[in-house]
């Protein structure tokens, strides 16, 4: 018999629900300061709807939009728990500007960049790739 939409789950019911594994989840409660699920005598987890959709969207933002941990707490930090259920919806993650190690990852995706930003994505390839070989020259000397 399945659990309604407001019921509460355990862990390994969220596990379940959102296809990743249990530790996961207790990680996850490590890094983010705003995932708490409500604790019974003994340290048992039960999870709100809230807490799901939560997850939900943490898990979108880290594996389907390419965010680091900090990526996601700086989002957090700035835009707030409504952010985080957005991404649970669909809504996809906004262009960040992204800081050192936040934000997405590499792995943009045309879409993000547009003709401009891919342009000036290939002329800093190059200037970096002119100041290795202008390096690497330097180190064989």
């Amino acid at each position: 018999m399945a659990k309604g939409p407001d019921a509460f789950r355990t862990i390994s019911e969220a596990a379940d629900e959102l296809g990743v594994p249990q530790h996961v989840l207790r990680f996850w409660e490590t890094k983010f300061s705003f995932i708490r699920p409500m604790k019974r005598a003994g340290g048992r987890r039960f999870y709100r709807p809230q807490d799901i959709a939560v997850l939900r969207g943490v898990k979108t933002l880290l594996h389907d939009d390419g965010y680091t941990i900090k990526g996601v707490q700086r989002l957090h930090k700035e835009q707030g728990l409504k952010r985080l259920l957005a991404a649970a919806n669909g809504e996809g993650a906004p262009p960040p500007a992204p800081a050192r190690d936040e934000g997405p990852i590499l792995g943009l995706s045309s879409a993000h960049l547009g003709s401009d930003g891919r342009e000036r994505l290939v002329f800093a390839l190059d200037d970096l790739q002119a100041a290795k070989r202008r390096l690497d020259a330097l180190l064989k000397r």
